[in-house]
């Protein structure tokens, strides 16, 4: 068989990071992992081949080398892979397609013309789609009733990637997570109980992008990477003894739940073995909202002291923020700017609050008769809420709007950075000296030349680079990375504005939706 692997687009959202790839020549963030393990896991007597068309289109030649096209795909790229599936179909392919949005939504796919629909983890369900190959079947839908042992999953094909185009190399060392929280969909699709790989496997397919030539960061997945600590453990006192004896070659960074900060050890391995960076779900600062969506983990201490105390063990925080939850008061946007301030977190993730299919929160706002249906079906920063909220859904759309461009606002980036970095504790390990690329230099170039140089907040910018390599000298180069990121999200700022405002004023032009009213039981019933 020639299997032709298709990635469809990503619009463009706060993790397209497209300005601060363009300044270091590169087309995409990550690859998709998904695809690369698929093709790990089928026959490899197969042919196989790859197109990432976040980095370029089909070509008519592939189209036609293909016996069958095979899809992965998120919520987010919903759109594209049903284009590509109908153009697929119109050249006569048999087409396959997985991935979790697949997985929670097959229907649409399914109609879309996709003759076989491999969901769940293939480490299961692609065994059962060849067999139906190996039979001369041209449709079928493969589901699994269980959980795969992901330490029978094979190194992932790394060689059908064009490492040019990626800023970072993506591996997963776990799946799934032990918490509860009502709207995430991890646990739907992956489960309550983390399971890992073991520590040989990982460091097996660090070794394969080792031998490949890769040289860049690697950002680990896994949707919580310490929902396993004694495994994860394990792993990092291993894979510290590889980076020593490979001179560092790697920067990893992964998601972590806030917990992490109680946690001294691991944050102290997480740093010898490399980690720069964590993003942290911590949704809100609200703590009753943190209870109604049973985000437990996030209140059992201060937020604010959880990630001041990652950051002083050495790591960059990356934080998710969420506005909407039922029972919000009035103000959560400047809440949440005021805690990113407090706690110096460079870089946050900030949405309105989405129903994830099959999530908690989505059968409990179906039961309420509270979902609404988005035009696009698309979930990201950019999309309105996809359900009835409890306050007016224009007042949340325009505290969410304020709150982001205040968040990124160029002179409060540049200032909640400093703050991070001059807390921020060193790594204890020196890789060795080398000369950096071209294009990195180029792109320090134009960093100093818009921040330091072009802009008003070019004494701002002089006076925390000097600061910062005369008080905290460790970690000067990656405070001067952070600061680049700006470069994306002071752009993306004005992007969330004008779509959420367009969205906002059709809403509007409908007839205002009433918010949802929250009966209180009567104390007698309760």
């Amino acid at each position: 068989m020639r299997a032709l692997l298709i990635y469809p687009i990503f619009p463009k959202t706060f993790w397209s990071y497209e300005k601060i790839l363009q300044l270091v020549d590169r087309k995409v963030l990550l690859p998709p992992l998904g695809l690369v393990t698929v093709a790990a896991i089928l026959p490899q007597e197969w042919e196989f081949k790859l197109v990432d068309r976040n980095i370029r289109p089909v070509t008519e030649a592939e189209w036609e080398w293909a016996d069958i096209v095979i899809l992965s795909a998120m919520i987010v790229q919903k759109q594209d892979l049903l284009d590509q599936i109908q153009a697929a179909k119109r050249r006569g392919k048999l087409v396959a397609i997985g991935g979790p949005y697949p997985t929670s939504t097959p229907d649409e796919p399914k109609a879309a013309g996709a003759d076989f629909l491999i969901l769940d983890e293939g480490e299961i369900t692609l065994p059962m789609f060849v067999e139906a190959i190996q039979k001369g079947e041209t449709s079928g839908t493969f589901r699994a009733t269980e959980k795969p042992d992901v330490t029978t999953t094979p190194i992932p094909r790394f060689d059908l990637l064009d490492f040019d185009a990626y800023d970072m190399m993506s591996v997963q060392f776990s799946r799934g997570c032990p918490f509860q929280c009502e709207f995430c969909d991890i646990i739907v699709l992956y489960g309550r109980k983390p399971r890992t790989k073991t520590p040989a496997q990982l460091l097996a397919e660090l070794d394969y992008l080792y031998e490949l030539g890769w040289r860049r960061g690697v950002f680990m997945v896994d949707d919580n990477f310490i929902g396993n600590k004694r495994n994860v453990k394990l792993l990092l006192k291993e894979l510290k003894v590889w980076m020593a004896e490979h001179q560092y070659p790697f920067r990893f960074d992964t998601e972590a739940s806030v917990d992490l900060a109680s946690d001294p050890e691991l944050m102290e391995l997480m740093v010898e073995s490399g980690f720069a960076a964590v993003f942290l779900g911590i949704e809100t600062p609200d703590e009753d909202s943190l209870q109604l969506t049973k985000k437990f983990q996030n209140t059992r201490s201060s937020l604010t002291e959880a990630v001041q105390t990652i950051i002083k063990a050495g790591l960059r925080p990356m934080a998710g923020f969420i506005i909407g939850f039922d029972g919000e008061k009035p103000g959560a946007g400047d809440r949440i700017v005021r805690f990113a301030e407090q706690a110096a977190i460079p870089s946050t993730t900030f949405a309105m609050l989405q129903a994830l299919p099959n999530t908690a929160l989505w059968h409990r706002l179906a039961k309420e008769g509270r979902l609404r249906s988005s035009k696009d079906g698309n979930i990201n920063q950019t999309t309105l809420m996809n359900f009835i909220p409890t306050r007016p859904l224009e007042d949340i759309a325009r505290e969410y709007i304020e709150a982001f461009c205040t968040l990124y606002d160029l002179e409060k980036y540049l200032d909640r950075t400093y703050r991070c970095f001059l807390m921020m504790g060193a790594p204890t390990w020196k890789a060795p000296l080398k000369m950096p690329e071209w294009k990195i230099v180029k792109a320090l170039a134009i960093i100093i030349w818009r921040q330091g140089i072009k802009r008003p907040t070019r004494w701002k910018f002089w006076h925390h680079l000097f600061s910062m390599i005369k008080r905290n000298p460790g970690v000067a180069e990656h405070y001067l990375a952070t600061c680049a990121h700006i470069e994306h999200f002071f752009e993306y700022r004005q992007i969330v504005r004008e779509q959420i405002e367009s969205q906002l004023a059709e809403y509007l032009a409908q007839g205002e939706e009433k918010p949802y009213v929250v009966e209180e039981k009567k104390e007698a019933m309760v």
